[in-house]
């Protein structure tokens, strides 16, 4: 295996983020990524202190995405008038110390957190997300 030269690298920021998250979502099962319609793709540093609070984190590094908004088994597919769109956050920082703890590439973390989230909105159980996740593996690396 060929070294990596580390010495210039620097952390992806934002836009990068943005980028790999849209890479994964168009990596996703064509069927599941259409039924995600117009849900919003966003990424942040960490989540707002409100979020933070108000889901009893100890640090803000305790989260690594989020779906706000009204999921579809609650009826999300309904557009309310005045509601805000279904949001997606991906948080930089957090998913930047998770990276750097494990062995799992950025890319593959970042599609993890985007799979889950998404799984939010459908109301899926954790199996259902690990067979989604399992068939965006097997397109990345078929054994």
């Amino acid at each position: 295996m060929t070294a990596v030269d580390w010495t210039h690298a620097v952390a992806p920021d934002l836009d990068a983020f943005e980028a790999m998250a849209r890479t994964a979502h168009a990596g996703l099962p064509e069927e599941f990524r259409r039924l995600t319609g117009e849900v919003v793709i966003a990424v942040a540093e960490f989540p707002e202190d409100e979020v933070v609070e108000e889901m009893g984190l100890e640090s803000p590094f305790d989260l690594m995405g989020l779906f706000q908004g009204v999921g579809l088994p609650q009826g999300g597919a309904v557009a309310d008038t005045g509601r805000m769109p279904n949001r997606i956050w991906l948080y930089r920082r957090p998913i930047l110390d998770w990276w750097a703890e494990n062995e799992d590439s950025l890319g593959r973390i970042v599609a993890h957190v985007l799979i889950h989230e998404i799984g939010h909105h459908f109301g899926f159980s954790d199996d259902d997300m690990e067979a989604i996740e399992a068939s965006v593996d097997e397109e990345e690396d078929p054994a």
